[in-house]
Formats: C-alpha cells, structure tokens, sequence
C-alpha cells in the first residue's frame, strides 16, 4: 500500500521532533502578569485592623464623654434640687423670723 502523504523515516522523525518541542514549550512556566498596584495580603490586613481598631477607639471615646456627660448632667440636676431646699429652708427660716419678731411686737404693745 502506498503511503498517500508520502512520508519517509525522516519526515516522521522531524514531526516527532516538532511534537517534543510543542509538549516542552507547553510545560514551560509562563511569566505571570502582576498588578502594578499589588498589595500584599498582610498589607491588607493590617490595613483592615488599624480601621476596625480605630473605629472602636473612636466609639470607645464617645462613649466615655457620653458617661461623662450624663455625670456632669446628673451633679447639676442634684446641685439644682439643692439649691431649692436651701432657699426654702432660707424662706421657712425668714417666715418663722417673722413670726417671733411679729410676737415680740405683739407683747410689747
């Protein structure tokens, strides 16, 4: 039987050849494409952290000069209540002055 593409012992061996080379420069390692802006995993991380941690010092903060607030808010508030019972304990005392100076008068006339 003829062979219908005519190849010979050599032509087989220069394909084969041509095969090898093709498999090895398919196992070859590629280089890699990289982002010009490539930021390392850690990188990212620590970036995401100091964030997190930022943000709950923030909270923390306003937390505390909210505590601190309502303190200053509940010592005025008890200052103020003071304040009233002394100057109703000042106007009794006034009153009842009245009254003895009133008396006095009362008895000397």
């Amino acid at each position: 039987m003829k062979d219908p593409l005519k190849t010979g012992h050599a032509e087989r061996l220069a394909a084969a050849s041509e095969a090898k080379k093709a498999m090895l420069a398919k196992m070859k390692p590629k280089p890699t494409v990289t982002a010009p802006v490539f930021e390392s995993r850690e990188a990212l991380r620590a970036r995401e952290l100091e964030a997190v941690r930022q943000a709950r010092a923030e909270a923390k903060e306003a937390a505390r000069l909210g505590a601190l607030a309502r303190e200053a808010a509940d010592l005025e508030a008890k200052r103020g209540e003071r304040r009233e019972r002394k100057a109703l304990t000042k106007a009794e005392q006034k009153a009842q002055r009245d009254a003895k100076y009133a008396a006095r008068k009362a008895r000397q006339r």
